[in-house]
């Protein structure tokens, strides 16, 4: 199984431009509007030596009852539940809110790897706001432009930092081998297998 990434967030912070720039096609709807992505959406990438799936999930909003926003969330959280790394999508031009701090807290209950990307950020101007977020307690912002391509080499670099274990726990499953028979037929098999495994490449 590959290295599952879901991408989180309140609602309209790019989380789904960020989803189609990893995974090279537009696959997530876009738009200015919030709430657009209301189930999981998978895609498959590739970072230098790493093929991964990235999950695309609705925006959180912690404090909202209504149907709608508490389906989007719990589609959030089972995106959180069963994936390996959690890219933590936030607004460089907003600057950090109240929403942000609610769903961080939500996060750092489930124990799992999580990269804080600072998105919006293609302006000189709008650099500075990404200090605000170190007051999450999660880690160095990773300032990004989804819209643009821009700083994504870099995210992506600090995502994949957390797969080596994934990776080598998921590897492939070895072969079990059971030989049978009389002592020395049993023998002769372990022989002729321990030749084949020391001459293969």
């Amino acid at each position: 199984m590959k290295p599952l990434v879901a991408i989180v967030g309140r609602p309209n912070v790019g989380k789904s431009t960020l989803f189609n720039r990893i995974v090279g096609k537009r696959i997530a709807i876009i738009e200015d509007t919030p709430g657009v992505t209301r189930d999981r959406i998978y895609g498959d990438a590739e970072w230098l030596t790493h093929n991964f799936t990235v999950i695309d999930t609705g925006g959180i909003e912690p404090d909202s009852e209504d149907i709608i926003p508490a389906q989007m969330r719990r589609q959030a959280e089972l995106a959180i539940e069963t994936s390996h790394v959690i890219v933590f999508v936030v607004d460089g031009r907003e600057g950090l809110t109240a929403a942000d701090i609610e769903v961080s807290e939500m996060l750092r209950r489930c124990k799992k790897p999580i990269v804080l990307c600072v998105n919006k950020v293609d302006h000189v101007k709008y650099e500075d706001t990404a200090y605000d977020f170190y007051s999450l307690s999660i880690g160095a912002p990773i300032t990004v432009s989804a819209e643009q391509g821009l700083g994504i080499g870099d995210l992506l670099d600090e995502v994949c930092r957390y797969f080596p274990a994934i990776e080598a726990d998921e590897g492939g499953e070895a072969i079990s081998i059971a030989v049978v028979g009389k002592p020395t037929k049993r023998i002769m098999c372990l022989s002729i297998l321990q030749a084949s495994a020391a001459s293969a490449p």
